[in-house]
């Protein structure tokens, strides 16, 4: 039990001065209320007569973040993306929830961890993907022969995006960085299949008879490749 006896000040700082009475199963308002207080003349007072008694509730704990205080609600999410959890409970709350000036809502967790993930995927996938086109210029002094390498990522994003659709799985920054893997093996076998080809024609066959050869001989290492990527 606690109560305000008081204020304390330090130069321009002012603090409630509170008196704390040690806890126990049997304290109850009642007892409080007789509770004897001292006189400077000797004589006791029950406390009822200085003080109003009774039991609130209050925080167990106050946490601060920037030197302002917070209160903090969980959720889990099952079964729906963050994202569009997050964004419903925005919309329910600015429609419904008032605050006193000074109050403001704030989305952290693993909602911020996505925004703040999907702010630096933004920049780094597109930067990857320029600077693998341009390694693949680099192999082969070919525009022609890297893009056609690169023709493997949108259709492994297909792939990827109806393995999530299959499992009833929401995309999420693990899917993101699982996608970016996939990209890495997919360019890594047309890497391989297309390094085939053009030793093929170099030994003298012709475009068709280099393709078929190729994709025949290549086609257990690219799968292996694959599956070893896909099932880890």
């Amino acid at each position: 039990a606690a109560g305000y006896a008081g204020v304390v000040y330090e130069g321009e700082k002012k603090f409630d001065l509170v008196v704390r009475i040690a806890k126990s199963a049997n304290t109850d308002a009642d007892a409080l209320r007789a509770l004897l207080i001292p006189l400077p003349n000797g004589k006791q007072i029950p406390l009822n007569e200085i003080a109003d008694v009774n039991f609130i509730s209050s925080p167990a704990q106050i946490s601060r973040d920037d030197a302002e205080r917070r209160i903090v609600i969980e959720a889990n999410v099952r079964g729906r993306d963050v994202e569009s959890v997050v964004k419903e409970i925005q919309e329910v709350l600015d429609a419904k929830l008032k605050l006193p000036e000074g109050y403001y809502v704030a989305y952290g967790g693993q909602f911020k961890n996505l925004q703040e993930a999907k702010n630096r995927l933004i920049i780094a996938v597109p930067v990857a993907l320029l600077i693998i086109f341009f390694l693949l210029f680099l192999t082969f002094r070919s525009t022609k022969e890297a893009l056609i390498i690169f023709s493997a990522i949108p259709l492994a994003a297909i792939g990827g995006i109806l393995a999530l659709w299959m499992r009833g799985m929401n995309f999420s920054i693990s899917a993101g960085v699982g996608f970016i893997a996939l990209f890495g093996v997919s360019v890594q076998n047309g890497v391989i299949l297309v390094s085939v080809f053009n030793d093929l024609r170099k030994e003298g066959k012709d475009t068709g008879t280099a393709i078929r050869e190729g994709a025949m001989s290549r086609v257990r290492p690219i799968v292996m490749t694959a599956l070893m990527a896909g099932l880890g």
